[in-house]
């Protein structure tokens, strides 16, 4: 895979059109076709073939129905175990760094966000192992400070995926932007990130279907960030 030497983490040159207002409805049942096969123990390839192909549905648009659609049990389950924010005063918050971060970092930029049926907030990009800062890294960096400062966390742990490239560096520009509250931070590199997290005993902020669907609590923490921050975001509504 080649590095990522975007400046922008903004629309795909496809997304007008894939995700136009037209084509919301049949996005929309899509999810429901999806969720109800996946309920019934179809595998999410074999399932996500047959409605897009039913659907007649574009790459991205399959892209963004996978991120979208899950299992009732599933759905209910993440629903059961999402922390809000009245309840996170005094609780350590473990941060999948990159997972919410790009996901800012493209409400920053006017990229495409996919409001999920379990109703996590995610984008669409394909994270690599070449992460490149971009024009509102610093910017989306603040925003999640600045917001997790007003929930009153005890303590706040960012974990970044080591085999990244240039996570040192965004471990450093981390660091910069806590500053003064940094004793309360910590930012961890670390090449187990998901096995970290799903064992963890802490409140995880992340979107990452698989961590969610293991861990004992999360908080919906790039969805908070960006209904607080970024008013003109790009939110593709798949929820219901």
């Amino acid at each position: 895979m080649s590095p990522d030497r975007r400046t922008s983490r903004g629309p795909h040159p496809k997304d007008a059109a894939c995700f136009s207002d037209t084509a919301l409805p049949t996005l929309r049942s899509a999810v429901d076709d999806l969720s109800w096969l996946l309920s019934r123990d179809y595998s999410m390839k074999a399932a996500l073939k047959l409605v897009g192909d039913h659907h007649l549905l574009k790459d991205r648009q399959r892209m963004a129905l996978r991120r979208c659609a899950t299992s009732d049990s599933k759905c209910a389950s993440r629903r059961r175990r999402q922390i809000p924010a009245s309840s996170i005063e005094g609780e350590t918050l473990s941060v999948d760094g990159y997972n919410v971060l790009l996901t800012v970092e493209a409400a920053l930029s006017g990229g495409l966000l996919l409001l999920g049926r379990d109703g996590a907030l995610r984008d669409l990009a394909a994270m690599s192992r070449h992460y490149r800062r971009v024009d509102v890294t610093h910017q989306a960096i603040e925003l999640i400070y600045r917001y997790i400062d007003t929930i009153g966390c005890a303590r706040v742990l960012w974990y970044l995926d080591s085999p990244v490239s240039n996570s040192g560096r965004l471990k450093n520009l981390i660091e910069e932007v806590v500053g003064a509250a940094e004793s309360s931070w910590r930012v961890e590199l670390t090449s187990q990130t998901d096995k970290l997290l799903a064992s963890s005993p802490h409140i995880l902020a992340t979107a990452d279907s698989a961590i969610l669907d293991n861990c004992r609590a999360w908080f919906n923490l790039a969805r908070e960030v960006v209904s607080s921050s970024v008013q003109d975001a790009w939110i593709l509504d798949l929820e219901s």
